[in-house]
């Protein structure tokens, strides 16, 4: 395939771009990813193993059909793929009270019938023993949900798009993009690239790269770490113990069971060290916060699971002000999709945005409605 015949070229291909070239190079488009790394990688947003997966969504209703959507995407790449993809876990939610982030996850089962059991602060404590909440919290359990294993998911979409004939250059970060009506050129350090539509989803990257464009988002990439703790089996196994995340005073947290003993892992959502992608510091332990935030929400609520320290991580949010994400056509040239700012809540998602990339670059709109996560909604005009 030479290098001015592609129908798409996605650059980035992380975890929405990997999934678009997989759409696409299924439906028999010429597809070309770029990305400036080696997929799966431990660079950007999709590396540390696992990824919750909630139907019942505390961020709001607007993304419950974008949420049963992606299972069922998910669950389809499972019967194709030689990974594991998802395991059925469960996902508990807690925080006390009045805690808004519950009860919208609460409206939002009863509005889509998705089956939740509501759960008392004392009922919660005897179903998980792993578990001590004081009066006055409640919470709510998700059966049907469970965990992704986010690597995998990468490496399943990219062996499966290169199997389709699709194809991918790694370790190739782009430096410059020119778009006319017709089609749009991709330079690296090596080649020009040119396609005819182009997906722009580079994570962390994305700012700089639509810079090529003059279109400037308010993207916002922060430092996040997740901590492995030692933590009893009997308790915090994944066949009895449940995905959580947790809204809390003092901030909101969420974690996974262990895994065939690899401990119980957590990361704090709400807080995070701005940073330029390309300079943040992935070294786990710098800070004492690093393990000392989690560490104190398990001493607190998950007593016995606050064992050892096992291993860190660490990772990038790309965070938009009102924290939705960025799912459009370029507002200058609708032969460019931009998928932005998933604000460290977008991987679930990642299988059908992958999906709306392909119909909105193959076709120029898609079926779902993704006018939330339009470019030019209020919330990314404050800068101006």
């Amino acid at each position: 395939m030479g290098k001015d015949d592609y129908d798409v070229i996605v650059v980035g291909a992380g975890s929405m771009g990997m999934a678009a070239g997989y759409y696409l190079s299924r439906q028999g488009a010429k597809t070309l990813l770029i990305d400036a790394f080696d997929p799966p990688h431990t660079n950007g947003s999709h590396h540390g193993e696992t990824r919750i997966i909630r139907h019942a969504y505390g961020e709001g209703r607007e993304y419950v059909p974008l949420a049963i959507r992606s299972q069922t995407l998910w669950n389809e790449l499972q019967e194709e793929a030689d990974e594991i993809i998802f395991k059925k876990t469960g996902v508990l939610g807690f925080g006390p009270d009045g805690s808004d982030f519950i009860d919208e996850a609460i409206a939002s089962s009863k509005e889509y019938s998705l089956p939740l059991d509501l759960l008392d602060a004392a009922e919660i404590n005897e179903r998980w023993p792993g578990i001590q909440l004081p009066d006055g919290y409640k919470g709510c359990f998700e059966p049907e949900s469970g965990v992704l294993y986010s690597e995998n998911c990468i490496r399943a979409y990219r062996h499966l798009a290169e199997k389709n004939g699709g194809s991918i250059v790694p370790n190739a970060p782009v430096k410059n993009i020119k778009a006319d009506k017709d089609s749009v050129s991709i330079e690296t350090d090596d080649e020009t690239y040119i396609g005819k539509k182009v997906i722009i989803s580079a994570g962390a990257w994305n700012k700089d790269v639509l810079a090529n464009l003059n279109l400037d988002i308010p993207l916002q990439p922060t430092r996040q770490t997740t901590t492995w703790f030692d933590s009893d089996p009997s308790l915090y196994e994944a066949d009895v113990f449940p995905a959580f995340f947790v809204d809390t005073p003092s901030g909101v947290y969420y974690g996974f069971p262990s895994f065939d003993s690899s401990g119980l892992k957590i990361g704090r959502f709400d807080i995070g060290e701005k940073t330029e992608a390309a300079y943040m510091n992935r070294e786990y332990g710098i800070y004492p916060e690093d393990e000392g935030h989690v560490r104190k929400f398990l001493e607190t609520y998950m007593p016995q699971a606050a064992g050892d320290l096992k291993q860190g991580r660490t990772c990038i949010f790309t965070r938009t002000p009102d924290e939705h994400f960025v799912v459009d056509l370029h507002p200058n040239h609708s032969n460019i999709a931009i998928a932005a700012g998933f604000s460290g809540h977008g991987f679930k998602f990642a299988s059908v945005i992958g999906e709306i990339l392909s119909q909105l670059a193959l076709d120029g709109q898609t079926e779902h409605d993704i006018s939330k996560f339009s470019i030019t909604r209020p919330a990314l005009q404050q800068n101006e």
